[in-house]
């Protein structure tokens, strides 16, 4: 009976490694890179937060997974593992894609095949999957304007400037592990919670603590991605752009619609770009990131209908 349980489990927690490799990592790479803060010690906050998120708001994304289409749990691992494959690759790359993304094209890809898939449902996600890296744009703009114009009329000493800037740094990216909990832990889990396999108080737990593992162990590589190959930061701008990813990401879990960090994070990086300086955004390399988010939900719908046609037929 336990068995039972476990092997379907299996996809999820391979999901949420994958997660944690590219997602989470997002949420402190500006300010590992800008050498605000050491990357143990980002580490052990993202870790503490975004559970924290997981545990009080995360059953707010579950909820969609739900009503998205239906699952057993032979699909329902299928989704989970298709979806961790083609993060998991994204990560091998250093591309920060969407977990979101791959394992909401895996489950509707299986609804569809068996005539579950709420096209509704579909319709209001890819909404808010276009709306996360705009929004975290002009988050980004005006928060960026408001700070910097602020700090214009009231200038700080250099050493007390510095400590408000590492304590900004450290305060923004424990929201922002708190947010990417909140609306992401749903991405591993989600689906078993629609099959009936695992309450959505285990789905929380199971989630959390294999998204931790991604962190641990296979997170640099994105970090590096993300914290000088789109637009070189210094580390006020690190600041502004992990307070922007945080507040879009919590926004759409109030929503209880999953969206990605890395588009979030992407977006604030980009919109600080389009203030500093146009021409030194990386323009080849974001155009690959975007390029991965569009194939991202495509390659984890195709191998999810891939691996359920081998295993009927």
């Amino acid at each position: 009976m336990l068995m039972d349980v476990l092997w379907p489990l299996s996809g999820g927690i391979l999901l949420g490694w994958a997660l944690g490799s590219n997602d989470a990592a997002n949420i402190f790479g500006t300010g590992i890179t800008t050498n605000l803060i050491r990357y143990r010690t980002a580490v052990l906050l993202l870790i503490t937060f975004l559970t924290l998120g997981a545990f009080l708001e995360g059953g707010k994304v579950v909820t969609t997974f739900q009503s998205l289409s239906s699952q057993t749990a032979l699909t329902a691992f299928i989704a989970t593992f298709s979806a961790g494959l083609v993060v998991g690759g994204m990560s091998r790359w250093g591309i920060p894609v969407s977990t979101s993304q791959a394992i909401i094209g895996a489950a509707t890809a299986i609804g569809l095949v068996n005539g579950s898939a709420n096209l509704k449902v579909l319709g209001k996600i890819v909404a808010c999957w276009v709306f996360t890296p705009v929004g975290a744009v002009l988050i980004s703009l005006v928060l960026y304007r408001a700070l910097d114009a602020l700090l214009r009329r009231h200038p700080l000493p250099f050493p007390i400037w510095s400590a408000v800037l590492k304590t900004g740094i450290v305060v923004s990216g424990c929201y922002g592990a708190y947010a990417l909990g909140s609306n992401n832990v749903a991405n591993t889990t989600g689906v078993f919670v629609a099959a009936g396999l695992i309450s959505a108080r285990w789905a929380v737990l199971i989630g959390a603590a294999s998204i931790s593992l991604g962190v641990i162990t296979y997170s640099k590589n994105v970090i590096y991605t993300v914290g000088k190959q789109i637009f070189p930061l210094d580390p006020f701008s690190a600041f502004v752009a992990v307070l922007a990813e945080a507040i879009t990401v919590h926004l759409f879990t109030q929503l209880g619609v999953p969206v990605s960090a890395s588009q979030a994070i992407v977006g604030a990086v980009a919109g600080i770009g389009i203030i500093k300086n146009v021409r030194a955004i990386q323009q080849k390399r974001l155009t690959q990131i975007v390029l991965g988010w569009v194939l991202t939900p495509l390659a984890g719908g195709f191998l999810a209908a891939l691996f359920s046609h081998l295993i009927s037929g």
